[in-house]
Parts: structure tokens; sequence; C-alpha cells
């Protein structure tokens, strides 16, 4: 299951970086713009990890965090506190509501995916797993290898990314705009059938020894990586 992030935070352009970096990783994003917000999106589905401002319209992050910390349901999930707020005593009352971590603004998106994939590791380390698997295929994110079976398949570096993404994800189908979003990035320019060129490699490379195929074309859709049994070629 790809881990959820409810992203608890007021100011909408901070918000939209957010969601297009984590989903850029493999995340899920689901977003709350105030503390009340907040405390009603963890009932309809609890997250993995939950990103707070401390500034909130209606009720402050400091106060959504000691209610989560309360809530039997979820007072297992991480927070990361986010404030412009800088100063150690400043810190210390964030942790002592109950955060996980802190991080200030302004911040790095690097830096933040980095806080987010260390937090998920200590609370839930199968989550954070730098190994990716759908059927016989096996990607090392770490060791940035790539095996189906007993085989080793050399990617590109593109195809590499393309195929990270539909493994986080298998089974959801996913249009040529998100592929190009989240592979070549959405300040990048590139051919929407650029993707069905990148598409007919990973294939070629993951299916050299004429495995079955993995990869589902949806006709007007896009792709998606399935299992071979509801798989039909493009």
């Amino acid at each position: 299951m790809t881990p959820l992030i409810l992203i608890v935070e007021d100011e909408i352009p901070l918000v939209t970086l957010l969601r297009y970096n984590l989903e850029r990783e493999g995340f899920r994003v689901a977003e709350a713009h105030d503390g009340e917000e907040a405390l009603l999106a963890v009932k309809e589905e609890t997250p993995e990890l939950i990103l707070l401002d401390w500034m909130l319209p209606h009720l402050s992050g400091l106060e959504v965090c000691r209610q989560l910390r309360r809530h039997n349901g979820v007072r297992d999930v991480p927070i990361i506190m986010l404030t412009a707020r800088g100063e150690e005593a400043d810190k210390l009352r964030g942790l002592d509501s109950g955060a996980d971590d802190y991080i200030t603004k302004p911040f790095s998106p690097a830096e933040l995916i980095a806080r987010i994939r260390a937090v998920l590791r200590r609370a839930q380390p199968a989550v954070a797993s730098e190994i990716l698997q759908f059927e016989d295929l096996i990607m090392d994110l770490a060791a940035h290898r790539v095996r189906r079976g007993a085989r080793e398949v050399r990617l590109g570096p593109t195809e590499f990314r393309l195929l990270r993404h539909l493994l986080r994800s298998p089974g959801r189908v996913y249009s040529r705009e998100q592929l190009l979003d989240a592979v070549w990035g959405r300040d990048i320019y590139v051919e929407p059938r650029t993707v069905d060129v990148h598409i007919r490699r990973l294939r070629k490379a993951l299916n050299a020894d004429s495995e079955p195929d993995l990869i589902r074309t949806v006709r007007a859709a896009g792709y998606a990586l399935d299992r071979p049994n509801v798989v039909a070629r493009a």
C-alpha cells in the first residue's frame, strides 16, 4: 500500500509545492487547511505520517498534535511539525506536544523528504523500505538495480525512474500527463508520446527472455503495472 501523507497547512502555494514533491516520490497525499479539518481528515483515512503546520486557523498545530496523541486510533501516527519558529524553546514545545520531528521554514523539499523517510523508517520500517517488488520483479533503490527472477535488468535513467513510479502503485493506471509530471517534472516540456517510446524500451528490457508482460496499456487512459493474467499488449 502506498503511504498516505496528510498535509495540514493553510498556505496554499506551500501545499501545492509539498503535494508535487511528495507525489513525485511515490506518496499519496491528503490535505487539510485548518486544525479542525485535520482532525476530521484523520478519521476518514488514517495517514502513515502527518505534516502539521504550527500556526493554523481555528485550532493551532500544537493543540491538534495534543488531541491526536490522546486519540487511540491515531496516537501512534508520526507527526512532523512545520513552522517559522526557530527558537530552541519553540522546538521543545513542539516535541513536548507529541511531534516526532520539527522542521523550520523555509526548508528544501529534499530535506523534508529525507526527514519523512527517516521518521517512517523508525515508525514503520516496511513503509520506508528501499526494496520495491511486484511479481518476480525486484527493484533495489539503494543499489540502483533491477532484477526479474534470476536475471538482472539493465535500464537507462529514464526507464529506471518510470519503473520506480509504476512499482510504487501496482495496478494504478497513470495517464501520459501524470507520468510526464512524475518522471520528467512539470518544468520540462516533453511531448506526451515520449512516454510511449520509453514504455516500449522498458517493456523490451523487462521481457527480454519472453517473460509475461507486466505493463498493461489502457486505451485512451495510460499505463499500469499489472499481473500478467490481466495484461493485453498494446
